[in-house]
């Protein structure tokens, strides 16, 4: 019984030993909750999901996802930066985490607020009709905009969100009126263009291109700075004779700020991987989401560097909220 006692109490030391020299150690098993700003559906859904599913087969570890929608991501971005830093909460950031603050009050900063984990992927941005609608290219929809000034519907994310600014960048380029109709979510917007409710909408590729296959939904342009590799006949908006357009998505991770360096780490190294394997990338890949696997301090920099860039792109547009 005794040595029973001290082979117990001698365990009970070890894992108290390693927790003091690493503290991530003492919280590797503990699940990870990944808190995604979006409903069901979208890029960072998909991108959390497939990741989650495959760090849970490879590595044995438990990884929750949690749908926060709402203001414009802002809801989830201010839930993650208050959860405590102890490497079991992180959220799906994108281009709005630091659009966001730019536009108006919120309870967190993108500099500050967060320790940067990795920007795992981009995602292009495509305009898109009912396949029903008359317009078979962007040069129909905007010429119908110029002949029904504050006529036309265009829905996507937001207001304050990247489609949001990329569609107000848009509309100041091409000197179109079109009226902007915001959803929660990709899934959202793409539902509604399916049921005729708006005339046409801007998307994350991924969140798209499977009506597209089916027919339902046609493509008019991608609002990416060059072709998208899965439809390489689809011009960009530059390409078609509005030089000066283009704006793509990026999904990252952040965690609360303060959370231990040792914590950073191992989640980095757990997506990272999760990333590079070969069933998720061919997920990511078929759905348009391109892994970019940019972590620790360059992923702050890239951080930095579009805030800057967005708060140049929202002076110089004069972009208010709606």
């Amino acid at each position: 019984m005794m040595k029973s006692l001290s082979s117990t109490a001698l365990i009970g030391c070890l894992v108290l030993a390693a927790a003091l020299v690493d503290p991530s150690w003492a919280q590797s098993n503990r699940p990870i909750h990944v808190i995604v700003p979006f409903p069901p559906g979208g890029a960072a859904d998909v991108l959390a999901r497939v990741l989650a599913k495959q760090i849970g087969d490879a590595d044995n570890q438990t990884v929750v996802v949690d749908n926060r929608p709402g203001a414009g991501a802002s809801i989830a971005y201010d839930l993650a930066a208050r959860a405590a830093p102890d490497g079991t909460t992180i959220v799906v950031a994108s281009n709005s985490v630091v659009i966001n603050p730019l536009l108006k009050k919120v309870n967190y900063d993108p500099l500050t607020s967060y320790e940067p984990i990795c920007n795992l992927v981009s995602s292009p941005m495509i305009f898109v009709v009912n396949s029903a609608s008359s317009y078979r290219t962007i040069g129909d929809l905007i010429a119908a905009a110029h002949e029904k000034p504050g006529t036309l519907t265009i829905g996507s994310l937001g207001p304050g969100t990247t489609l949001d600014i990329a569609i107000a960048q848009f509309k100041r380029v091409t000197k179109s009126d079109m009226i902007f109709v915001p959803f929660a979510g990709g899934a959202p917007t793409v539902n509604a263009l399916l049921g005729r409710q708006i005339d046409a909408a801007l998307v994350n590729y991924s969140e798209g291109v499977a009506q597209i296959k089916a027919g339902k939904l046609r493509a008019l342009a991608t609002a990416s700075a060059q072709r998208i590799k899965p439809m390489p006949d689809l011009p960009t908006v530059a390409e078609s004779g509005y030089p000066g357009f283009e704006s793509e998505v990026w999904l990252g991770l952040l965690a609360p700020a303060h959370t231990p360096a040792p914590d950073i780490a191992r989640l980095g190294t757990l997506f990272s991987a999760a990333l590079k394997a070969p069933e998720p990338m061919q997920k990511l890949l078929a759905v348009g989401l391109y892994p970019i696997g940019q972590c620790g301090k360059e992923f702050a920099n890239f951080i930095r560097a579009k805030h800057d860039e967005y708060d140049r792109i929202i002076r110089e547009a004069n972009i208010k909220l709606q």
